[in-house]
């Protein structure tokens, strides 16, 4: 596929930066009681006047609480589509957590997770790339994608996760939607996915979680933002915007406001842009690195906190570290992990 029209006339220059319109503020008083923690989180049963009581736990990929037996299964990453004529994508607003990744061509593509609320289907589903075990391992459970090269199908099948390829499947998990233009047309019925493979382990915890406002401390000395932005290349150029209304970030992609299939705005409780290495050892597929460390931003309740990220293997989560070497700490909801390129850029405006 030919790379997207160039666009340069926006005045972006190559170099990743991260420009913050305003001066931090340093915010007063005291930081809110920490919420619950997933990592140490312990199922605790629902008071004795609730009269069906149940085990009550958090959602490990949400820090949500729910009942415990709604989570007792696996987690499944899908491989979604992001080319113009795969939008809109299905149920992106009921995924936990959702990883943007550049691929060939300057365009991008999901590696997208559902555990608490399953949907019936997504997509569209496409292929892998090399990136994609190193993203998907840590959460253990299924990995769905509709094929790819023989050496990237061979690196995720050597990983623990369950495959379910499309190019693979003769037992119906997959078909083609005709209302869909192809390539763009592979459909997973993605709760039956997850009820054939109900054995398998939920997926650990990912990122630590507090309160509603997590970053309000001084210490982390986090800027009100209204807007991100951000550029993955001249073709990707997704767009953060803050809706305090509704406590969301409402997603736009080269300008025009993103909507799911359901006609919602894609949104996201909380945005983390780490800054990636690209090795280009695979020639016009472009590997985002996974295992190493760099720039972090977390980005949620209105306000941005920098930091670092860090991943020492593969089967170990993004460890996001604010930059006085505490945690940083994610709201309670969805997660979307912007993996912006060096090339690329992020602005925070207030």
């Amino acid at each position: 596929m030919a790379a997207p029209a160039d666009r340069a006339s926006r005045g972006r220059g190559a170099r990743f930066g991260v420009v913050v319109l305003a001066a931090a503020i340093l915010l007063t008083g005291c930081q809110s009681a920490p919420g619950p923690d997933p990592v140490a989180s312990e199922t605790a049963p629902r008071p004795s006047g609730d009269a069906g009581a149940s085990a009550v736990s958090f959602a490990p990929l949400r820090g949500t609480a729910a009942e415990a037996s709604s989570l007792a299964h696996p987690s499944i990453a899908v491989k979604i589509d992001n080319h113009e004529e795969a939008r809109p994508q299905i149920a992106l607003n009921r995924t936990d957590i959702v990883f943007e990744e550049l691929v060939e061509g300057g365009l991008t593509r999901y590696v997208a997770v559902w555990h608490s609320d399953v949907p019936d289907e997504v997509g569209p589903v496409r292929s892998i790339r090399p990136m994609d075990p190193d993203i998907a391992s840590p959460l253990g459970g299924i990995i769905a994608y509709s094929g790819g090269q023989d050496q990237f199908v061979a690196m995720m099948m050597a990983t623990p996760l369950v495959n379910i390829v499309f190019d693979f499947d003769d037992t119906g998990l997959f078909y083609r939607a005709d209302e869909r233009p192809g390539p763009h047309d592979v459909i997973l019925r993605s709760a039956e996915a997850v009820s054939r493979n109900a054995s398998l382990a939920p997926p650990p915890v990912q990122f630590h979680y507090g309160t509603a406002d997590p970053l309000a401390a001084p210490a982390l000395a986090a800027v009100p933002t209204s807007r991100i932005e951000l550029v993955f290349s001249d073709g990707r150029f997704p767009a953060w915007d803050w809706d305090a209304a509704a406590s969301v970030w409402l997603r736009s992609q080269e300008g025009s406001p993103d909507a799911e299939a359901s006609g919602e705005r894609v949104r996201a409780t909380n945005v983390v842009t780490v800054r990636v290495a690209i090795d280009g050892s695979y020639g016009e597929v472009p590997k985002t690195v996974m295992i190493g460390s760099g720039e972090a931003w977390v980005s949620v309740a209105g306000r941005t906190a920098h930091g670092t990220w860090s991943k020492d293997a593969a089967g170990s989560p993004i460890t996001l570290t604010a930059d006085d070497g505490s945690p940083l700490r994610l709201a309670p909801g969805n997660t979307w992990v912007e993996l912006v390129p060096g090339e690329g850029s992020a602005t925070f405006t207030p």
